[in-house]
């Protein structure tokens, strides 16, 4: 998929959003807004934003990744937290890929004792 990320070109396609649902598209600004609201929050920004990092990377989201790696280091974050970030998102894939195993297993329908 990053072979389509373009960061300046690609702003240009929210116009369909404001055109054809711009109160869904409000109402996301909002509830986003909320979540990485600099004050107010029991977790500090820095830390949620290196989970909004993790999970960009789990997903393979590239705009997640661009737009929450420069907001975390933004909000305090090291070098090293990204590092631990990006570890932290390889082993959750790594784990989901371990127990997803175990459930072929389980759903294949070969019982070997």
């Amino acid at each position: 998929m990053s072979d389509y990320y373009d960061k300046t070109e690609d702003r240009k396609y929210t116009r369909v959003y404001k055109q054809t649902t711009p109160d869904i598209l409000a109402a996301f600004d909002t509830f986003d807004n909320a979540v990485f609201a600099t004050e107010g929050r029991e977790i500090p920004l820095k830390y949620r934003e290196l989970i909004a990092l993790a999970v960009g990377i789990t997903t393979q989201c590239v705009y997640c990744i661009d737009a929450h790696s420069q907001a975390a280091v933004k909000a305090g974050a090291t070098e090293t937290e990204l590092a631990e970030s990006a570890w932290v998102a390889t082993a959750i894939r790594a784990g989901g890929g371990y127990a997803h195993g175990r459930l072929a297993f389980k759903l294949s329908g070969v019982h070997e004792h």
